[in-house]
Formats: structure tokens, C-alpha cells, sequence
């Protein structure tokens, strides 16, 4: 099941960078431009949302059955010591749980605003800090802390 969960985690981390990159640049373009909040971009807001959400699932039950994080629960104070696995065991997680938690409360907040300019706000802020959690706890090939491929095979 880790065989096949892992390339699935990394190809949904690409559509949640794209949906990301998009409601951000939708929400400056409607900030700068004054430009109205349109279907688009909330049915963009929706999916970014539900395949965040989608994706903590799948991130959950790796780590359940990640041999890296099976082994820092079991040894957690040696593990530390091994930025892989401390980084896996509890800086990855914690830090995606916190974005999807903010982009959650973006995605609620924007829903509820009656302004379009107000709807394009909330996104920027909220999806904005969300998408540098998430841009620093993903293990890039060129992270200081764990490297891995941009993407994953079968």
C-alpha cells in the first residue's frame, strides 16, 4: 500500500502547488485590478480546499505506514538526531497540518464575505501563508534538511 500511496501523495502535491499558485495570482489580479470574485475562482477555492483536505488523508495514513515514520515513533529521541527522519516525524507533518488548517479557515472566510474585494483578501492572506508552510515543508530535491525527487514512480 506505501508503494502505491507515495507516487499518489507526490503527483496531488503538484495539482495543490498549481490550485495554490492560481487562487494567489486570481486574488492579486482582483486586489490590484478591482476585478469581481467570479465563479472560477471560487470553484478554484473549492478544489483547493477539498484536494488539500484529500491530500492530509492520504499524508495520515502514510505516515502510519512510512517505514521512516514508523521508526520515529518507536525511537523518537534517537531519531531526532537524523534530520530525515525528525523531519518526516514531526516537522512535515505538523507544518502540512497547519496549512491545511489555514487554508481551511481562507477558504471559510472568503466564502463568507460579501465583497469581492474582500473574498480576493482573505484568499491572498490565508492561502498566501498557507502556501509558504507548505513550500517549506516539502521535501525538495534541493532542501538543506531532506532532499527527494520532485516526483515519485510507481
Amino acid at each position: 500500500m506505501y508503494e502505491y500511496l507515495l507516487p499518489i501523495h507526490s503527483i496531488i502535491r503538484w495539482l495543490i502547488v498549481a490550485g495554490m499558485l492560481y487562487t494567489l495570482v486570481q486574488a492579486i489580479r482582483g486586489l490590484l485590478g478591482n476585478t469581481p470574485y467570479t465563479r472560477a475562482d471560487n470553484i478554484a477555492r473549492s478544489i483547493v480546499s477539498g484536494v488539500s483536505h484529500i491530500q492530509l488523508l492520504l499524508g495520515f495514513t502514510l505516515y502510519i505506514k512510512s517505514p521512516l515514520a514508523t521508526y520515529f515513533r518507536s525511537h523518537a529521541k534517537e531519531a531526532m538526531q537524523y534530520e530525515d527522519m525528525a523531519f518526516f516525524g514531526i516537522y512535515h507533518i505538523a507544518m502540512m497540518l497547519v496549512a491545511i488548517v489555514l487554508i481551511t479557515i481562507g477558504a471559510a472566510k472568503a466564502k463568507r464575505e460579501a465583497a469581492d474585494r474582500d473574498k480576493h483578501r482573505q484568499i491572498l492572506i490565508w492561502f498566501g501563508i498557507a502556501a509558504l508552510v507548505i513550500f517549506l515543508a516539502i521535501p525538495w530535491p534541493f532542501s538543506p534538511m531532506v532532499a527527494r525527487p520532485y516526483f515519485r514512480a510507481f
